[in-house]
């Protein structure tokens, strides 16, 4: 019996040593993936579709062929591997094919030398890149009429969340009783019922509700009692994005009993299609999130939003354009779904961006012409700026100003923190009533330990007229933003304000031989923050939005095109929010949040190409692409050149000259997407082209992810057509070519350039006539006049005899050789 139980035992530790040792995997095999199977397979005929098609999931072919390929990753699995030994999460049939799996390094190698296997790839992490802003874009008088107004805009358009989930009892989301939503034929995705009320989470502005989990639950980082097992969002950054893009028109942004104004998706009429693979703590895992897409594009999402980006280079891939995120958005791209990605939150340093891939828009961050400021005035006739979302103290009076540590219940609360004013327990609340608490801003609100919405609830609780937050020290790259709050208050952020307040405070507060006070004396009140102050100086690049060059591999080489694609509104952003909530401690509980992140960028982009893409239906992910590109502005609003947040050398913020790798082409200009003139077009085999044509990609590493041999050949990676020309390594002269088509009327277009002095550039021709419909090419011929060690940047602009103005970009490294 003893034998038994010790056996019984020592298979259980041995299982749990295996299950700790096990990591997620994702493997792709040979044969071709739903949307490139051009038949060959005895009993399973052609299932491929051309560029910019979409796939007919409903049909017995595809649905035969995908069981097909599902059963050939078991068989492997069965034949390598004990039943019990591995568990697969889930099979890739439409875009790549493959499937991901829990299994130990050991059997990752046996995975590796089986035949018919591509490649085996740890799965690795995933992050969050965390209104006024159709206003600021133009869109209600310029956009919406031309779609049939904000109650016809994006009508149709199905955009795909892949992110956090969505809260759908948000008013932002609401189905219209009085303008019900029909069905959308071209849409199958699945809703989900919630697993506590027992409804569906989709209502006819959500059409689709789903959650992938399965990776996170094997890496045993996914809590259903936080992350909940089903699309509900339990973050708020889902809710936020979806309804940036797509949330509906004039829903009235109130807190603490004040209207911010009306919040509105760029397309708000658009349908939500929900695909949740981002939780609350941990962010994500790529095998999730390609499970994700691939089943948004299986149902039929026109648009993808992705505000995520890994949070490091994959383990074995050495090309940042090659693995199962970009390669699966690359067969997206095929089926003609639009993507939209954040740039990255890693600014204002060089190569920070996590979005490379030329069929993605990459999207950085842009501050909009809304500012928040207030003022607290002191007793000496100071007036110290700070920022503060908040009413003013009452009436015109002064208020006694009183110290956190002075108001101490007992002096052994101070290894709370008190000064933190996140405890109303330790401060003595007779001291407190009435009067304006003094707090202060640690390191504890940088790593959210504390949040300015707990000093407000304490403040309030305590009975006092307002606080004041002072920031003593500064870390680099430290960002304050506004946060509302319900009763007076400030933060102070720049170190000498405080310390003015701090002197002033302490000259007037007498004190006994212990250091305690006998009587405060200081005054002060504070003013009213609730209207927002409008800037002619906007755009301008956001501090912490990912800057460019793009690199072609994780050894930071720089690639021969240029990222970010476009500039979006992504600072300080009202949208909805989940009430549950905790991944912004300033919202907690709260319908709405204001946020900033390129997070916020990218479903600015993913809504305005629901609104191109209802305008001009039949056109591809690269002509929206371009449209948007190359129509966007490298102006501000006074017409001065757009300028980007920098660190000086103080470590301080200060404002410098865009240039391309901040802003990309430039600023979103919505109205003029809608009529570009002229597009720069782009289908699958010109991605093929690029990267068959770039220096280092191992061709059979192409063949791996796309199924296709390097038949296809540009020349030079510069040469792809899109709607920026970009040389990393120019040597003498270089010439690139680029195509485009006349999408109106009959136009004749002259054509000039300018450039940096060290470089010199010249186009050829000077001028095309383009009937409609019609392509032409043109030339670029580049030359390194002088070597600098950095960049030069230029442009190229096309002017139309009816109007039109199509511009790009050009980007240039001299090289002697």
């Amino acid at each position: 019996m003893r034998t038994k139980e010790f056996s019984c035992i020592v298979i259980m530790l041995f299982t749990i040593f295996i299950l700790v040792k096990a990591e997620v995997y994702i493997v792709t095999v040979e044969g071709e993936p739903i949307t490139s199977y051009r038949g060959g397979v005895n009993g399973f005929e052609a299932t491929a579709v051309e560029s910019d098609e979409k796939i007919d999931t409903t049909s017995e072919l595809v649905t035969s062929y995908a069981r097909h390929l599902e059963q050939k990753h078991d068989m492997l699995l069965g034949l390598l591997f004990e039943r019990g030994s591995y568990k697969k999460l889930y099979s890739y049939k439409h875009l790549i094919n493959g499937f991901s799996v829990h299994i130990t390094p050991e059997q990752a190698e046996t995975l590796r030398r089986a035949p018919g296997v591509k490649s085996v790839e740890r799965d690795w992490k995933v992050r969050r890149l965390t209104t006024h802003t159709p206003q600021f874009l133009g869109l209600p008088t310029g956009v919406w009429p031309t779609g049939g107004g904000f109650d016809r805009a994006g009508e149709d358009i199905v955009i795909g969340f892949v992110d956090s989930g969505i809260y759908p009892h948000h008013p932002s989301f609401a189905s219209h009783h009085d303008d019900p939503y029909g069905p959308v034929p071209k849409y199958s995705g699945k809703c989900e019922v919630d697993p506590d009320t027992k409804r569906s989470f989709c209502n006819g502005k959500i059409i689709g509700a789903q959650h992938f989990a399965e990776a996170a639950i094997a890496a045993r980082a996914f809590n259903p009692a936080v992350d909940f097992a089903s699309p509900m969002d339990g973050d708020g950054h889902g809710s936020h994005t979806a309804a940036i893009a797509a949330g509906n028109n004039g829903i009235p942004v109130r807190m603490y009993g004040h209207e911010f104004g009306k919040a509105s998706g760029m397309a708000p009429r658009a349908r939500i299609a929900v695909y949740k693979a981002l939780y609350r703590l941990f962010g994500g895992f790529v095998a999730d999130v390609v499970a994700a897409i691939d089943q948004a594009v299986h149902d039929g999402v026109d648009i993808l939003s992705l505000s995520v980006g890994p949070n490091s280079p994959p383990a074995t891939t050495k090309t940042t354009f090659l693995n199962p995120f970009d390669a699966t958005l690359l067969a997206a791209v095929k089926t003609g779904v639009f993507v939209a990605q954040a740039a990255g939150n890693g600014g204002p340093f060089p190569k920070t961006l996590v979005s490379y891939s030329p069929w993605i828009t990459s999207v950085a961050a842009a501050i909009d012409d809304r500012r928040y400021k207030n003022h607290l005035n002191l007793g000496n006739g100071k007036i110290l700026a700070g920022l503060g979302l908040s009413p003013a103290t009452h009436g015109n009076g002064t208020f006694t100003l009183v110290a956190a540590n002075d108001v101490l219940l007992d002096s052994s609360v101070k290894k709370y923190s008190p000064s933190d004013c996140q405890r109303p327990e330790v401060l003595n609340k007779n001291l407190v009533e009435g009067n304006i608490l003094l707090c202060g801003y640690s390191f504890n609100f940088v790593v959210g330990t504390a949040s300015i919405k707990k000093v407000s609830e304490t403040a309030k609780s305590l009975g006092a007229a307002g606080f004041v937050l002072a920031v003593e020290n500064v870390s680099p790259g430290t960002k304050f933003d506004p946060v509302p709050v319900g009763i007076p208050g400030i933060l102070i952020t720049e170190v000498d304000k405080s310390l003015d307040l701090i002197d002033y405070y302490n000259t007037s507060t007498s004190r006994d031989w212990t250091g305690r006070v006998k009587s405060f004396k200081a005054i002060g009140n504070i003013g009213d923050g609730l209207m927002p102050i409008l800037h002619k100086s906007a755009p301008q690049v956001a501090l912490f939005s990912a800057r460019g060059p793009n690199i072609k591999d994780f050894s930071f080489q720089d690639a021969d095109l240029l990222k970010p694609d476009i500039l979006a509104p992504g600072s300080l952003i009202w949208a909805a929010w989940s009430p549950n909530g905790t991944d912004e401690a300033n919202y907690v509980g709260e319908a709405f949040a204001l946020i900033s992140g390129t997070s916020m960028a990218a479903p600015h982009i993913a809504g305005i190409a629901a609104l191109v893409k209802q305008h001009h239906p039949h056109w591809s992910p690269a002509a929206i692409k371009s449209a948007l590109m190359t129509t966007s502005t490298t102006l501000d609003r006074a017409g001065r050149p757009l300028l980007a947040q920098q660190y000086s050398e103080t470590e301080a913020m200060k404002l410098v000259k865009a240039t391309p790798f901040d802003y990309g082409s430039g600023h979103v200009n919505p109205r003029a997407a809608l009529d570009p003139g002229l597009i720069f077009e782009a289908g699958y085999e010109d991605y093929l082209g690029f990267l068959c044509t770039t220096p280092g990609i191992d061709k059979h590493e192409i063949m791996n992810y796309t199924s296709k041999p390097c038949n296809y050949t540009t020349g030079h990676p510069s040469n792809f057509n899109t709607p920026s020309i970009t040389v990393s390594h120019l040597v003498k002269t270089q010439t690139v070519v680029r195509t485009v088509t006349n999408v109106a009327a009959e136009e004749t277009y002259v054509i000039s350039a300018r450039m940096d002095p060290s470089v010199a550039i010249e186009v050829n021709p000077p001028a095309l006539t383009l009937r409609p419909g019609a392509s032409r090419k043109f030339s670029v011929s580049l030359t390194a006049r002088s070597v600098t060690g950095t960049y030069s940047f230029g442009e190229i602009c096309m002017k139309g005899s009816r109007g039109h103005k199509v511009r790009i970009p050009v980007v240039a490294q001299g090289y002697w050789r």
